[in-house]
This record gives structure tokens, C-alpha cells and sequence, in this order.
């Protein structure tokens, strides 16, 4: 049985944020999306016990030094609750004109299986816009580290993110997203996760803003050696879309 371990990066409204307020300022900024998840449908036979739902809550703060970011992503299936998922990252503004930042960041969870395994990661990121702020974007080049737990071992590597925000039609549509590419695991239960290779994750959503407030959409997600699969399974990608809202608190 295949099923999907959570990691969702969220730098897209941290980096945004971040351009839209300045370096100087002080500001605050949350939400709560609600994804609804097609992937057990797609993926019968492979995805079977992939979550129905998938909570997600964001708090972003800027400050004189750059900004704090952090997300949980709880998922949901029949039974309740079955996962939690959680990114904490700091950047600090490499002058108060610079594009670029130092981005230090701590990943892990839990789910019904156990426990994600945890890593730390830091490197520079370059931020930009265009002059009217209606097109962002953001490249993070990353050491990451694998935290040894139980039978996974430590493992070094490297990540490289590229995050993505468009906004058009007179602000009401939003077109944002990230993709990820790292050196680390191939989750395989015939090698006990402990295969490596390259990992890529993608997921570009495009939101119709309905007001300041609340926002529907769709997320894809896209990804290559990220799911778990069986001994017997060849297949490494997959695409798993969902239907969203998002309340912006």
C-alpha cells in the first residue's frame, strides 16, 4: 500500500509578504486553507488510504531583520486526524536594499506510520518583484540535513526551491506555487527509505479572490521519487490535485 508523506513548502506568502511590506515594517499575516484531495481517486489502486483532506494553517511576520514564516499541515481521512507536518523558517535581509537573505529553516511531523524525519536546512535566497509588485519571485539554494531517527540515517544534501507569485485580472486571480529539487531519500519500503537520489515536489496553485478574505482554487501537486511505494511498484510520479479554500484571517 502507497501512501503520501505531507511536505508542502509554504515560502511563497513569506517571500511575497516580505517585498510587499519592505524591511522596515512590522507586520502580521495569516490563514487557514482547506484542501480537498483527488489523489486516492486518480491512484485507486496505489493511494487507497491517501487523506481526504488536508488542513493547513500559515502565520507570517516581518520584522526589522527580515521574517519569520511557519506552517502545520494536518491531514485528514476518515478516522480523524492522522498526520501533522510543520516548517519553521527564519530569513535575515542581507541590508535593507539587498535582494538577497540568509534562510534558515527546521522541517519534521508525525503521522499514524511514525514520525517524518526531521532536517535543518540553511543557505542564501534571493528575493525579487516587479515594480508594481504584481509578479514575485524567490530562489533558495540550501545545505540540508537529515536528522538520524531510529533506523533512517543521517544524510547530507541539498536543495534547491524556486517559489513563484503572479496576480492578474485586476487583482481577483492569483497564480503562485514552488518547486522543490533535493538530494535525499527515495521513499521505498523494500530499501527502508534509505535509497538516495533526487527528489522533486512542485505544487502551483492558481486561487480566484473572491475578496480581501476569502480566496477558491486548486492545488497540484507533482512529484517524482516522493511517495512511498511497494516493493513491487516501479511507478515514482505522481500528480494529485485538490479543490481549495483559503480564509485569510
Amino acid at each position: 500500500m502507497i501512501y503520501r508523506i505531507k511536505i508542502t513548502k509554504r515560502f511563497l506568502r513569506a517571500c511575497v509578504l516580505t517585498l510587499l511590506v519592505g524591511f522596515s515594517l512590522t507586520t502580521t499575516a495569516q490563514n487557514v486553507q482547506v484542501h480537498y484531495d483527488f489523489g486516492r481517486n486518480i491512484y485507486s489502486s496505489e493511494q487507497n488510504d491517501r487523506q481526504k483532506l488536508t488542513i493547513t494553517y500559515e502565520t507570517f511576520k516581518a520584522d526589522n531583520l527580515g521574517s519569520w514564516f511557519y506552517f502545520v499541515d494536518i491531514d485528514v481521512r476518515n478516522q480523524g486526524a492522522s498526520g501533522a507536518y510543520t516548517e519553521i523558517s527564519r530569513e535575515f535581509n542581507l541590508g535593507r536594499q539587498s535582494p538577497f537573505a540568509v534562510h534558515l529553516e527546521y522541517d519534521g511531523g508525525l503521522n499514524l506510520y511514525g514520525s517524518y524525519q526531521n532536517s535543518v536546512l540553511v543557505g542564501p535566497a534571493y528575493n525579487g518583484h516587479s515594480a508594481d509588485f504584481s509578479k514575485t519571485w524567490s530562489i533558495q539554494l540550501m545545505y540540508k540535513q537529515l536528522i538520524k531517527s531510529g533506523d533512517k540515517k543521517a544524510l547530507p544534501g541539498v536543495q534547491l526551491t524556486g517559489v513563484w507569485g503572479i496576480t492578474f485580472g485586476n487583482t481577483k486571480w492569483t497564480f503562485s506555487g514552488f518547486a522543490d529539487f533535493w538530494t535525499g531519500y527515495i521513499p521505498e519500503w523494500d530499501t527502508d527509505g534509505q535509497k538516495k537520489g533526487l527528489v522533486i515536489l512542485a505544487e502551483p496553485q492558481l486561487w480566484y479572490n473572491i475578496n480581501k478574505s476569502i480566496s477558491v482554487g486548486t492545488e497540484w501537486e507533482i512529484s517524482n521519487n516522493f511517495i512511498y511505494r511497494t516493493g513491487n511498484s516501479d511507478k515514482s510520479f505522481y500528480f494529485n490535485p485538490t479543490l481549495a479554500v483559503k480564509f485569510n484571517l
